[in-house]
């Protein structure tokens, strides 16, 4: 059965298994990144930023995330993010940690994003030397509600970035997920828009394990690969967390795996908005759909077998839609939802 719980809930994609059993299959190569494969996934993420940028890989994305933040400040530094960023809800204090102890200082704004004016509004706030000095401030693109910040949304955030001196973090859980629904390139919401990191999540996006930190400023990547090793997210057989990627990345099968989860939250919100008694939170722009479900609706779906979280800071229900999600599935699970709340 599947389900909407997470898109982490889905396997591995076809085509970055069989890069995976590929690399097993070719015998001996050398350890801790320098392998063939390794090297061959840097260069295509190159040709896919269309940018001469550093690539590092690590296990998951509380990882990149903080080691990425880590890298861009000192402890006495701060780092501004929306309130329901998942580096201030559900990373367990990791940016702080490893940076240690650099701030973050949230910021409220609709739909999940970040403003110019939030961010100045922060930056502004206070600058005595009793406060922590801003130093970064970080973009969740696609954000924890399921919405996406535009080229010009980025670009305008990027430039009030650089007047404030900060640096720009963007954590791409779902980056593909905000390409597919922009239809941009890459580079567009990226380095050309002015972000200096990229968090590129492929986990979500059919790898089995494996998130890659894309450093557009190559100056901003120095000595972050003994961060990977004092972190421990140094894989000594790194060719196995690389070759996936591989399969991702040949003939876009990245954007195709998005576009589908995309797609398959638009047919989930297009089916739950007509439902009396179900409200839809926010609007739908990647592979989630937030809905208010009445509390016992809820209860029974769950009674029912389906699995979903109450999403933490904006409540409802958070369904997230994968790479491998069906449309038949969506369908009935919003038959029951339909059923339950007309029996309600």
């Amino acid at each position: 059965m599947q389900h909407f719980a997470s898109d982490n809930y889905a396997g591995i994609c076809p085509e970055a298994l069989e890069a995976l059993i590929a690399a097993n299959g070719s015998g001996h190569e050398p350890a801790y990144g320098d392998d063939s494969w390794t090297q061959r996934v840097c260069d295509r993420l190159r040709d896919l930023f269309q940018t001469d940028c550093e690539v590092f890989f690590v296990f998951n994305g509380t990882a990149a995330n903080s080691l990425a933040l880590a890298s861009l400040c000192q402890s006495y530094h701060s780092v501004i993010c929306h309130e329901l960023a998942h580096i201030e809800t559900d990373e367990c204090g990791g940016p702080e940690f490893f940076s240690n102890g650099s701030k973050l200082l949230t910021a409220p704004g609709a739909n999940g994003k970040l403003t110019p004016d939030a961010i100045e509004a922060v930056v502004t706030r206070r600058a005595d030397i009793h406060y922590p000095k801003p130093k970064v401030v970080t973009l969740t693109q696609a954000t924890e509600v399921g919405t996406v910040y535009s080229v010009d949304e980025v670009r305008a955030i990027a430039a009030i970035a650089k007047r404030r001196h900060l640096k720009v973090h963007m954590d791409g859980a779902r980056f593909a997920n905000a390409v597919a629904a922009l239809d941009v390139h890459p580079s567009e919401i990226t380095w050309r828009a002015g972000v200096d990191v990229l968090c590129f999540g492929g986990t979500k996006n059919g790898l089995p394990v494996g998130e890659a930190v894309v450093f557009f400023d190559r100056a901003l990547a120095e000595d972050f690969a003994y961060r990977l090793k004092q972190a421990g997210q140094l894989a000594s057989k790194m060719r196995f967390i690389s070759a996936p990627w591989l399969g991702l990345l040949d003939h876009d099968v990245w954007l195709r795996n998005a576009r589908h989860a995309n797609a398959m939250a638009r047919l989930m919100e297009a089916r739950l908005a007509d439902i009396a008694g179900v409200s839809i939170m926010f609007p739908s722009q990647s592979n989630a759909v937030f809905a208010q479900l009445p509390a016992e609706v809820a209860r029974a779906m769950r009674t029912r077998g389906w699995k979903f979280y109450e999403f933490i800071g904006a409540g409802g229900c958070r369904l997230m839609c994968a790479w491998d999600t069906q449309p038949e599935t969506v369908e009935r699970f919003a038959a029951d939802v339909r059923q339950l709340c007309g029996a309600a």
